[in-house]
């Protein structure tokens, strides 16, 4: 068996090895960032003027969207900006358990969204009894919970494996099956054992939401309306793809076999994950909304207002 080292740092994936690709990929990567920021914040800022279940649940969404991406991209940024790949054991540490934590947590969110819709479409009539405010505030907490206690399992097992296959980690951020590679004990067979009953959750999840969309557009088959039927098919049909790209991705790039392995590949998978979602989460489920939109149009407005207020006090 190698020696077992002490790793007091990681050694991240490099994007390019000329300066101009790095500063590309810097710029791709700030561009994606801004994007998420300004679509996540819009609805952080629009919240409290609507005031129905799924908009609180879009208010824990786009926190959830606003924490992932901030896990991941700033400091791949900042290796590419400062050609680096370094990051110290405990960031890389505190990126695995945030992502388990924010990437758990909305993928349950998403869950209770989905179950939000069912109830809303197929059970008009009790809605206001079974997606009451204090339901939705004991889903949301069950749903941050469950992400929160998940990410201490698999954080806590991973970084207690001893490593002796170096620190390079062949990812741009640091992921539990890269940093199974470096350990050279079988104990990592537990944290493997973990993840294929977190996969298994997922699916019964995944099962459960597919469901409640079959219901929902069994229902809206019924509609007499063709427009009604239109905007309720645009509206589920990214919702699922959302969802489905959350965990085909996430399955695949924690439970293939170590010998389909390709960087390319999988660098693409872990961007599907990772970065996507929170950067579109905003246009499919919120930018779509009639009602959110109005929120944006009068909050526009009266920044509009409130700036020649301003500027007509400065006018002497």
């Amino acid at each position: 068996m190698p020696n077992i080292s002490s790793v007091s740092e990681f050694l991240l994936l490099a994007f390019a090895d000329t300066r101009e690709l790095q500063l590309l990929h810097f710029a791709l990567f700030l561009g994606i960032y801004l994007a998420a920021l300004l679509g996540n914040g819009l609805i952080l800022t629009c919240h409290h003027r609507l005031h129905t279940p799924m908009y609180f649940f879009l208010l824990n969404l786009a926190l959830l969207d606003l924490g992932c991406i901030s896990t991941t991209l700033p400091k791949a940024m900042a290796n590419a900006l400062w050609d680096t790949r370094a990051i110290s054991y405990q960031g890389c540490a505190a990126q695995v358990f945030f992502l388990f934590f924010l990437v758990g947590a909305e993928y349950f969110l998403l869950t209770i969204m989905a179950y939000d819709r069912y109830v809303a479409i197929c059970k008009p009539l009790h809605y206001g009894s079974l997606v009451g405010s204090r339901a939705c505030a004991q889903m949301a907490a069950a749903a941050w919970g469950s992400g929160f206690l998940i990410a201490v399992l698999h954080t806590a097992t991973t970084f207690s494996l001893p490593l002796c296959q170096g620190n390079a980690v062949d990812q741009f951020f640091c992921e539990i099956p890269r940093i199974l590679k470096l350990s050279c004990s079988d104990a990592y067979l537990r944290e493997v054992r973990f993840l294929l009953v977190s996969a298994f959750l997922g699916a019964v999840f995944f099962v459960f939401i597919l469901v409640s969309y079959v219901e929902i557009f069994r229902a809206v088959l019924r509609m007499p309306s063709e427009h009604g039927r239109h905007k309720a098919f645009s509206t589920c049909l990214p919702h699922l793809a959302v969802v489905s790209l959350y965990l085909s991705t996430a399955t695949f790039a924690y439970l293939k076999p170590p010998s389909t392995s390709s960087s390319s590949l999988d660098l693409v998978v872990s961007f599907l994950y990772s970065v996507v979602p929170p950067a579109v989460n905003p246009l499919i489920y919120s930018m779509r909304n009639k009602e959110l939109k109005e929120a944006l149009r009068i909050l526009s407005q009266y920044s509009v207002f409130q700036r020649g207020t301003h500027l007509l006090h400065l006018i002497p």
